[in-house]
C-alpha cells in the first residue's frame, strides 16, 4: 500500500509540477522520476545486474555473436527482463533494441552487452557471479561497470518513466550491441540498414560528458624465432599480458646461466619499481622471475602498472644476447621503458591541449610459428595525421633494426582516428543533471583515451557511469562500482531521459 501511496502522489505532483528546489534545465518532473526510481527499484536492478552478469559473454574467436551460446542466453534474459517491466524488444542478431514509446522522434541510449576476459583465478568470487560480500559498498565483478551494469540502470529508468506515466514526445530506445569489445563491423552494417535515434547517449565511459575519444591502435611486430644459445647468460623466454585493451599485471621470463651476482643485481634494481611485486625460482642454472603488477583499462595506463615493462627493466641490468627474447626485452628498454607516452618511441610523442598526450603500452605478447609477436597499443589525440604517425614508427623500426642487427618480421600498424564530438544539443542538458545530482558546479565536457559507439551514432556523446577522478576499473581483474555510483546512476539516467525526451 505504500509503494501505490507514494505512487500517486509523485503521478500528482508530475501533473501539477508542483515546485521543488530547482535547478537550471532540470525539471520538476525529471526530479520526482528520479526520487521515484531510487526509492522503488534499487533491489530490482541489483537483481537484474545480478542475472545478466551470469553469461560469459566474451567473444569466442571465429564464432558470430548470434551464434554464441552464452550470447543467445543472455539476450533470452535480456528479453524476459524487458517484457517484464512492459518494454519492447526486438533483435537484430548483433543489436539489440528496447523500447519505450512510438514516436518517430527518438533518443537512445547506447550499451553493449558483450564483456572482455578474466582471469577467475585473481577474483574473490567468480568474475561471473555479483559479488556484494568481499568488499562491502561494492558491486563486483566483469560487467558491473562495463557495461551491464548501465544495462540495467537504463531498463530501470526506462520503467520508472513508465510507472509515472510520464508524457514523452520522443521515443527512448535502448541499444545493447553484442560485440563492442571485438568487432564494430557488425554494428556499422546495421547503422547502415536502419535509422537511427535523432540524439544519443553513451552509457560506456566517463561523466560529465564525454566529446572527444583518442583513437585506438596497435603497433605489431614479431622477433624472429632463432635457435641461438649461448655460453653466457640469456634470455630463454619472455611471456605477459592478456588481451589488447588491458594493462597487463602478469609476465615471466626465464634466463639461462644465470648466478648469483646477477640475481642480486636483478634484486637490487627491483627495489626502484613501485606497486610491482617479484617472485624468483632457481632450476639448475635457470632463473625464473614472475612479475606481478596492477591491470587497467589500456586507455588508462596510468592506473595500473605494467608488468610487461617493469620485467623488461628489471633485466636492464645487461644488453641481452639477441636471441628472441634477448631482442624483445632489449627492444623494449630501448623504446618504451616504464614511460607511459612513447617519448623513448622515437619522435612519436605528442600531446592535444583538450585531449592530452598519446599512450604508448606494450599490452600482448604472443607466442607464434614465427616467433615472438609484441602488441603495443597507442591512444593518439588529434594533432598528427596518420601517415606522421606511422612514418616515425616505421623510422625508429628501421633505425633500431639497423643498430642491433636484429630482422623483425609482420611489421605492422593498426592506426584509428580520434574523434571530436562538437554538434550535440544535449551537451548543457546533460552537464545541467550531472551538476544537479553531483553537487558539481562549471561541469565541462572532457576527453578520454578510451574508444565508444558514440563515434557510430549522431549526435552521441557519452555520459557515465564512471565519475570523474575515480579510477575506471572495466577491463582490469578487480571491476566493480560501488552500489552508491551504480544508484546514483540510475537517477540520473531517469532525469536525463526525461529532459531529452519531454
Amino acid at each position: 500500500m505504500k509503494k501505490i501511496s507514494y505512487l500517486t502522489s509523485l503521478l500528482l505532483s508530475c501533473t501539477l509540477l508542483i515546485p521543488l528546489t530547482g535547478f537550471a534545465g532540470v525539471s520538476d518532473v525529471a526530479t520526482k522520476a528520479a526520487q521515484y526510481a531510487e526509492s522503488t527499484y534499487q533491489k530490482e536492478m541489483i537483481e537484474s545486474l545480478r542475472q545478466l552478469m551470469t553469461f560469459n559473454t566474451v567473444a569466442i574467436e571465429g564464432v558470430n555473436s548470434p551464434d554464441n551460446p552464452a550470447h543467445q542466453q543472455f539476450k533470452t534474459e535480456l528479453a524476459k527482463q524487458a517484457k517484464t517491466l512492459g518494454l519492447d524488444y526486438t533483435d537484430y542478431g548483433y543489436v539489440v533494441i528496447i523500447g519505450l514509446g512510438d514516436s518517430k522522434q527518438r533518443v537512445g541510449m547506447i550499451t553493449h552487452g558483450d564483456i572482455q576476459p578474466f582471469n577467475a583465478s585473481k577474483w574473490a568470487q567468480s568474475p561471473l557471479t555479483l559479488d556484494q560480500i568481499s568488499e562491502p559498498g561494492k558491486l563486483i565483478g566483469r560487467g558491473t561497470e562495463d557495461d551491464k551494469g548501465p544495462i540495467s540502470n537504463a531498463l530501470y529508468a526506462m520503467k520508472s518513466i513508465k510507472d509515472l506515466k510520464i508524457k514523452l514526445n520522443k521515443r527512448i530506445e535502448l541499444y545493447v550491441y553484442m560485440a563492442e569489445e571485438s568487432d564494430w563491423e557488425p554494428l556499422r552494417q546495421h547503422i547502415k540498414h536502419h535509422s537511427l535515434p535523432q540524439v544519443n547517449i553513451t552509457l560506456d565511459s566517463e561523466y560529465p560528458v564525454v566529446t572527444a575519444e583518442k583513437g585506438y591502435g596497435t603497433i605489431s611486430m614479431t622477433f624472429p624465432k632463432t635457435n641461438e644459445t649461448s655460453s653466457k647468460a640469456y634470455i630463454s623466454e619472455f611471456t605477459g599480458g592478456f588481451f589488447g585493451s588491458q594493462i597487463p599485471e602478469d609476465a615471466h621470463a626465464n634466463i639461462e646461466n644465470a648466478n648469483e651476482k646477477l640475481l642480486n643485481k636483478i634484486k637490487q634494481r627491483a627495489k626502484s619499481h613501485v606497486g610491482m611485486s617479484y617472485s624468483y625460482q632457481w632450476q639448475a642454472e635457470r632463473l625464473s622471475i614472475s612479475a606481478l603488477g596492477k591491470s587497467a583499462h589500456s586507455s588508462k595506463p596510468e592506473y595500473g602498472v605494467n608488468a610487461i615493462t617493469h620485467l623488461a627493466d628489471l633485466l636492464a641490468v645487461n644488453h641481452w644476447p639477441k636471441n628472441t627474447s634477448g631482442a624483445l626485452v632489449n627492444f623494449l628498454n630501448d623504446h618504451l621503458g616504464l614511460g607511459l607516452y612513447g617519448k623513448k618511441f622515437g619522435d612519436i610523442a605528442y600531446s592535444d591541449d583538450f585531449m592530452g598526450p598519446m599512450s604508448v603500452q606494450p599490452t600482448v605478447l604472443k607466442t607464434t610459428d614465427k616467433g615472438m609477436q609484441l602488441n603495443i597499443n597507442i591512444r593518439r589525440p588529434s594533432g598528427k595525421t596518420t601517415k606522421q604517425l606511422e612514418d616515425e614508427i616505421n623510422s625508429t623500426l628501421v633505425q633500431w633494426q639497423q643498430q642491433n642487427q636484429v630482422k623483425l618480421v609482420d611489421v605492422s600498424n593498426e592506426i584509428n582516428e580520434p574523434f571530436v564530438q562538437k554538434s550535440a544539443p544535449q551537451i548543457e542538458t546533460l552537464l545541467d543533471v550531472f551538476s544537479f545530482y553531483t553537487n558539481i558546479v562549471d561541469a565541462k565536457p572532457i576527453s578520454i583515451g578510451g574508444g565508444t559507439n558514440s563515434r557510430l551514432f549522431p549526435n552521441a556523446v557519452s555520459f557515465g557511469p564512471s565519475m570523474p577522478g575515480t579510477q575506471y576499473t572495466g577491463h582490469s581483474e578487480h571491476e566493480f562500482i560501488t552500489k552508491e555510483q551504480f544508484v546514483l546512476n540510475l537517477k540520473m539516467y531517469t532525469a536525463v531521459l526525461i529532459e531529452l525526451a519531454k
